[in-house]
């Protein structure tokens, strides 16, 4: 299963995905800047192809991941003034 949706982030708009895997749910948030994903997420790879990529974690569904914080972030990621901790709503503006 795959659902997709449009969030509103300030005047843009993000796509948010969800995949329905065996045991979990793949969920990514994407803007035109950049883009936000579940533990998936593999940091190593978003950092070598200087990806602004954002981790968080604890999530089951696009609900959950619009609540959720910044885990983690690429190198990119900092650059846009992006932080752990920070709120992906406040994220979502940064990256739409």
């Amino acid at each position: 299963m795959i659902k997709h949706k449009k969030i509103k982030a300030g005047k843009k708009y993000i796509d948010a995905v969800l995949i329905k895997l065996s045991s979990k749910n793949l969920i990514v948030l994407k803007g035109s800047r950049g883009y936000i994903m579940c533990g998936y997420l593999n940091l190593k790879a978003a950092n070598k192809f200087k990806d602004a990529a954002v981790k968080i974690t604890g999530v089951n569904s696009i609900k959950d991941a619009l609540n959720a914080e910044v885990s983690a972030l690429s190198r990119y990621a900092g650059k846009l003034g992006i932080y752990k901790g920070q709120s992906v709503r406040e994220v979502l503006k940064i990256i739409a």
